[in-house]
């Protein structure tokens, strides 16, 4: 059976998620909220999304089990990775390797090339509305809104007065 799929993404009022491939701000209620929601999960993400991972932390995410999508044919993860990180060619390939590990759900992590591959797959999003406009490089594909349920988990402030929001949408199947 095809695992749930399930974007997990902080978007800001324009659309953009990131800036030469890092977040560009930083809630750390954002990062307990991501963590809370993927750990004991399957996550997809892209080459790229994978290697900022790898260089902001040293190691893959802890306690997920790391799909990385890449045009390379001959890509693989770093050394040492090799049991939690595996290269797959295809939305297809990830989605088949999840079921194969009998994964009821996928968090698709990112960057934004992936998040435009799986929309049109996503029963739910995890969603941190940034409320700010903020420059970067990459961003959010647009949503249809009337395919998707919103509900407002919970929102917040961080330190330095940025706002955000926690929300679930959820695919309307009628």
């Amino acid at each position: 059976m095809r695992p749930e799929v399930v974007l997990v993404v902080a978007v800001a009022e324009n659309g953009c998620i990131g800036h030469h491939n890092e977040l560009p701000w930083h809630i750390p209620e954002d990062l307990k909220h991501f963590k809370t929601l993927t750990t004991g999960h399957a996550v997809l993400m892209g080459r790229k999304t994978y290697q900022s991972i790898v260089k902001r932390l040293g190691k893959p995410l802890p306690n997920r089990y790391h799909l990385v999508l890449s045009r390379d044919p001959g890509w693989r993860p770093d050394a040492g990775h090799e049991d939690q990180v595996q290269s797959v060619d295809s939305i297809e390939q990830a989605l088949w390797q999840a079921e194969m590990r009998n994964e009821p759900t996928l968090m698709v992590i990112g960057g934004a090339e992936i998040y435009r591959q799986t929309l049109v797959l996503a029963d739910r999003i995890e969603l941190t509305e940034v409320l700010a406009q903020v420059p970067g490089d990459a961003f959010f594909p647009s949503l249809h809104l009337p395919d998707w349920q919103r509900e407002v988990l919970s929102e917040g402030q961080t330190a330095e007065g940025l706002g955000y929001r926690f929300c679930r949408l959820s695919r309307r199947r009628d």
